[in-house]
């Protein structure tokens, strides 16, 4: 019997509007919308519609993808974002409420993620806004790469990638750009990302049980950000392979996701899905850069790893590419009061250099007398060599029962840090 899943919430109907009331306290810079909870839209606090003289930018969706959507409005990037309850889209009447308040004379672009409620409730409030009199432009952003094209007549599922065409739409935005061009920016940052995820375990959503669809030992590519099927289940994997696997898909020739080859640049998001430490996102950072450089051709140019689109507690991770140009990374750089967005990490530079550890002054003391002297050993020598072998050996051996006992009293480490004590000390007597 599956166990229902532990969280810290009070009540599973109240998530989403506990949720944004402490986005609202920890983050003076937005508010939410008068008719909340009913109408649960986030909105920048220093933009009145009557006044407002920019193209206002909004995005929204189902909740439980935190902190998207909420946590990106911010002056130079979202001037509202639209939240359903968790994993549903939000109804039209909460939309349309989110272009009436943040609407002016310049009009109001919608960035939709490619469901078929969001497109459906979007467009729907896009229609009534536009007979009320405002201008309303929609992007649809569709930049899964985990299924062939030709399945489903849904089409590519809007993920991590949305959250830089927002970045984007919202600086042209803010640099006064009109209506038209501020959609045609992010139709065209669309068009040059593709997403593909994977995950440990699927997400459990407030007050039900925990699925137990995916086995301990086993790994889903492709895993929607609700929880939909993906394309493969297979068996846990290094994450350097489970990466070479990602990319080779976002940047198939046959399918042809995304428009980038062998000599372009791009940005790379690695996106953790809710449950996943910085770890072992940089990890795959660490793999994916080097992948793109040496099997592919192709730098990046600005690298940004953390949480931007989760799936609850999912554990795993996604990776976005998208292609770059001049345009996209000035409007990647351009200053934004969004909370939830990072600083990027520039690609122009050199690779990491190893610094050579000082030696200590004893030895460097030592004269070159000393360190020439004979290495053969006596056979007292022989002895302590073969007694230390063994010794380091039995540690590498018991290393398990080690941390299991330390765990009882301790952090649990005790076994490992003395195996790589004894994999240092084996290492170290084969230079002798």
């Amino acid at each position: 019997m599956a166990a229902r899943g532990k969280k810290l919430i009070n009540d599973p109907n109240d998530v989403v509007t506990q949720f944004i009331e402490g986005l609202a306290e920890a983050y003076p810079g937005v508010q939410y919308l008068d008719g909340f909870p009913e109408v649960k839209v986030v909105l920048r606090s220093d933009v009145a519609a009557g006044t407002y003289d920019k193209v206002a930018v909004i995005c929204g969706g189902g909740s439980g993808h935190e902190p998207a959507h909420g946590g990106f409005v911010g002056q130079g990037m979202l001037t509202a974002a639209v939240s359903g309850d968790v994993f549903t889209s939000p109804p039209v009447n909460s939309i349309l409420a989110a272009i009436r308040a943040v609407t002016g004379p310049k009009g109001c672009l919608l960035v939709v993620t490619n469901y078929t409620g969001d497109r459906l409730n979007f467009g729907l409030a896009a229609e009534e806004a536009k007979s009320e009199g405002y201008r309303v432009e929609m992007v649809i952003v569709g930049d899964d790469c985990a299924l062939p094209p030709t399945q489903g007549i849904a089409g590519r599922r809007g993920l991590a990638g949305t959250i830089l065409v927002n970045k984007v739409a919202g600086a042209a935005a803010d640099a006064g750009l009109p209506l038209e061009k501020v959609a045609e920016q992010a139709r065209h940052a669309s068009e040059l990302v593709g997403t593909m995820g994977v995950a440990l375990s699927v997400c459990t959503l407030p007050g039900q049980e925990t699925s137990d669809r995916l086995g301990p030992e086993q790994i889903e590519l492709g895993l929607g950000i609700h929880g939909e099927p993906g394309a493969a289940v297979t068996e846990l994997q290094p994450v350097d392979v489970v990466v070479t696997r990602v990319l080779k898909q976002i940047l198939s020739p046959e399918t042809q996701y995304v428009p980038i080859t062998r000599g372009d640049r791009v940005i790379l998001l690695t996106n953790g899905l809710g449950a996943t430490p910085i770890m072992e996102l940089m990890i795959a950072t660490r793999k994916a850069v080097r992948e793109l450089q040496l099997e592919y051709g192709i730098a990046t140019d600005r690298i940004y790893t953390g949480s931007f689109m989760t799936s609850l507690d999912m554990q795993g991770f996604s990776l976005s590419i998208m292609k770059s140009d001049t345009t996209i990374l000035q409007y990647l750089d351009a200053s934004t009061k969004a909370p939830c967005w990072p600083a990027g990490a520039d690609g122009n530079r050199q690779k990491p250099a190893k610094i050579a550890v000082p030696a200590p002054p004893s030895c460097a003391m030592k004269s070159d007398k000393m360190l020439q002297q004979s290495r053969e050993l006596t056979k007292e020598g022989c002895i302590l060599e073969v007694s230390i072998e063994a010794g380091a050996k039995e540690i590498i051996r018991i290393k398990d029962s080690l941390n299991e006992w330390d765990s009882k009293v301790g952090d649990g480490d005790c076994g490992t840090t003395m195996y790589r004590g004894a994999i240092a000390i084996l290492d170290d007597m084969k230079k002798w």
